[in-house]
């Protein structure tokens, strides 16, 4: 049996909670808040989440690094481009979700001040805030609500796919704004369609700085006018990007702010090093840094700073309420990936054993499901109702799925690695191949050789010992390093043979999972459907998932997927781990025990004078 994250969720929450929440919508009832998954967690009025403390102080700095060696865009709807860290800083959008409620997708009010959605699913009516305005005091409007979805969908290909059943949005009242579905019983489309950041539709058809019309269609590096917390006060492209609290921003009284955005000032600095980044860390040029290199957090805080209590080092445990997938990801567009039994192949040429021995320090566990870290991946064998969606496609997956647990190959030792390398040729020449002295030759006599391509030279340390093993069975595998910009460019028009990335996943799988996995994403560019993976048994259980009467019926969808997924072995998955490794210059506060399931840095954190100047910290 493997092993289950656990998880405050409950598996067998009742649908009639969710129609409760929703009854009044029937006799043109306005509700303050929705979720999936029962009822919300926040009764209407309440007057802060939870985790906040509403007396947090306002004032000082966040210096955070960029997640991108640059940027080169502040307008963030493009699928071109690399947008800024920190631009949802700047806009609002309808509904905000509550970090501690992400297991039931609990969302309130933030643009929106209540909404109202059909009993059949088929249309959402949001009722927009009376005093909601942008930063130059206009009023925010039905109209700019309509404008930024048309324009997102319009130009932005995976958004647009994201709302494929959108049919519409228009304009119901003069504070209203209703979206109609081209299908009914989607719980979650009343919910995505609150999630998009609304624009200022009379600033992006207005005149820029330069004198000329400006263009949403188009990159620019112009300040652009927002609604949020916070507004850009400098930029130096490519570089940096600063952003200070608005002091009048109309919502900082809202329950869904309160206790939050406390600094007067979010900087973000960018480094096309992560060594320098590092140093520049340790070296006090910013404050807050997220570790995700096992050696780094092993070896590398033996400082000063840490010792003495100025750097703080937490491994943090949430409640796992959010999963994930990383592994080498094949691109089954080219005829090589193609056959699950060379799939499989290659993952028993990875030896994770090794590597979290020693690359790792022994911190990471190999991941075995597609809804890694948290419990609605599959468990066991299929039984009951996941059994019963199984069956329906039967004829289209893996027979031994209904027989046999999925397992990773295990080595770690010469004896555990030349068996499985044994195994793989074998799987190969069960498809097809030969191993012609030290070549492994496809059906017409071609060398098999591909290309691993990485998101920058970090990832060489587990791709490098792949590319080892792969040699020993006749493969020629090259790896190429890339900087982000090339990488995301090759991965967006599928131009490369394999490689590693992933997906991150919620406990409330629903529309996305199109998008990741779907025939009709594959061949559609900008879509997260990295591989390709064309499967009418993965379609029609996504459909389960979507349209699930319940939330017993959506598990056993999922964990079928998840199933499904792994047998057919679309990732040859790595490794993972579930605390957060982080390390920050301890100068701040925080609520207790943070979020339950987010850190919540900086949004959620404030600066703290006095233990800053108990620490010999910046001013």
């Amino acid at each position: 049996m493997r092993r289950i994250a656990t998880s405050v969720i409950t598996l067998s929450t009742a649908l009639t909670l969710t129609m409760a929440t929703l009854a009044g919508a029937a006799d043109g009832e306005w509700v303050h808040a929705t979720s999936l998954i029962g009822e919300p967690g926040y009764p209407e009025g309440f007057p802060h989440f939870n985790y906040v403390n509403p007396d947090a102080p306002k004032g000082g700095t966040a210096r955070l690094s960029g997640t991108s060696p640059t940027f080169d865009s502040l307008n963030q709807i493009l699928p071109k481009g690399v947008p800024a860290d920190g631009l949802g800083l700047i806009n609002e959008s309808l509904l905000i979700r509550a970090l501690d409620e992400l297991n039931i997708s609990g969302q309130y009010p933030l643009i929106a001040e209540a909404l109202r959605v059909a009993p059949d699913y088929s249309k959402v009516s949001y009722r927009l805030n009376p005093d909601a305005r942008w930063h130059d005091g206009e009023p925010i409007t039905p109209e700019d609500v309509v404008w930024s979805f048309e324009k997102l969908i319009e130009l932005n290909p995976s958004q647009g796919f994201y709302y494929q059943h959108v049919a519409g949005a228009e304009v119901t009242g003069e504070r209203e704004v209703t979206f109609t579905f081209d299908q009914t019983g989607n719980r979650e489309l009343p919910q995505i369609v609150g999630e998009f950041p609304i624009l200022p539709k009379h600033w992006w058809e207005g005149t820029g700085a330069n004198g000329k019309p400006r263009d949403i269609a188009a990159t620019t590096l112009e300040p652009p006018l927002g609604s949020g917390p916070y507004r850009i006060a400098s930029v130096s492209p490519g570089r940096s990007i600063a952003y200070e609290r608005v002091p009048d921003f109309w919502g900082a009284d809202l329950n869904t702010n309160i206790g939050q955005n406390n600094f007067d000032e979010v900087r973000y600095e960018y480094y096309r090093d992560i060594n320098v980044e590092f140093e520049a860390f340790k070296a006090d040029n910013f404050d807050y840094w997220l570790e995700n290199e096992a050696k780094r957090w092993a070896t590398g805080y033996d400082i000063p700073a840490v010792k003495s209590g100025r750097i703080k080092k937490d491994l943090v445990e949430l409640e796992q309420v959010s999963g994930v997938m990383i592994g080498f990801i094949p691109n089954l567009r080219r005829p090589l990936f193609q056959d699950a039994r060379v799939r499989r192949a290659l993952n028993y040429a990875f030896d994770f054993e090794e590597l979290n021995r020693t690359v790792f320090f022994g911190q990471y566990d190999r991941i075995d499901s597609f809804f890694e870290g948290i419990p609605i991946g599959w468990q066991g064998l299929a039984e009951g109702k996941e059994l019963e969606i199984l069956e329906s496609v039967r004829a289209q997956v893996p027979p031994e799925l209904f027989t046999q647990e999925y397992t990773n190959p295990v080595g770690g030792d010469r004896q555990k690695v030349r068996q499985n390398l044994g195994k793989a040729v074998a799987l190969f020449q069960e498809a097809g191949y030969a191993l012609d002295g030290n070549r492994m030759l496809d059906p017409s006599g071609n060398p098999v050789r591909f290309e691993i391509l990485l998101n920058g030279p970090t990832l060489e340390r587990v791709a490098l010992p792949y590319q080892l093993a792969l040699k020993r069975i006749g493969i020629d595998a090259s790896v190429r390093s890339v900087d982000s910009t090339q990488f995301v460019t090759r991965v967006r028009s599928r131009d490369f043979d394999m490689i590693y990335s992933g997906w991150g996943q919620s406990n409330s799988p629903g529309n996305e999972q199109l998008d990741f996995w779907g025939s009709d994403a594959a061949d559609r560019e900008s879509s997260r459907n990295y591989g390709g993976i064309k499967d009418p048994a993965v379609d029609a259980i996504i459909e389960r998932i979507i349209f699930a009467e319940d939330r017993d019926e959506q598990v056993a969808a999922v964990r079928a997927l998840d199933r499904v997924m792994m047998w057919n072995q679309y990732v040859i998955p790595s490794y993972n781990l579930l605390p957060e490794r982080i390390a920050y210059w301890n100068r701040f506060g925080y609520p207790d025990g943070f979020a339950r399931f987010a850190i919540g840095f900086p949004t959620i954190w404030w600066w703290d004078e006095e233990t800053a100047a108990a620490t010999g910290g910046r001013s």
